[in-house]
């Protein structure tokens, strides 16, 4: 019964997977916004070509 206990306490992984999630939800941040933040630098790029030209 205290091998249960003492494993019901124990926090020691719990770091570990929320420092996992962290990370996984900040990877799904930087691959959302890739996209639409390499369009808009697109279409400035050809702005200035525009403006150039």
């Amino acid at each position: 019964m205290k091998k249960i206990a003492r494993f019901v306490k124990d926090e020691s992984g719990v770091t570990a997977i929320e420092y996992g999630l962290i990370a996984a939800a900040i990877a799904m941040v930087l691959i959302v916004s890739a996209k639409p933040l390499g369009n808009a630098i697109g279409a400035l790029f050809n702005n200035v070509k525009d403006n150039i030209s």
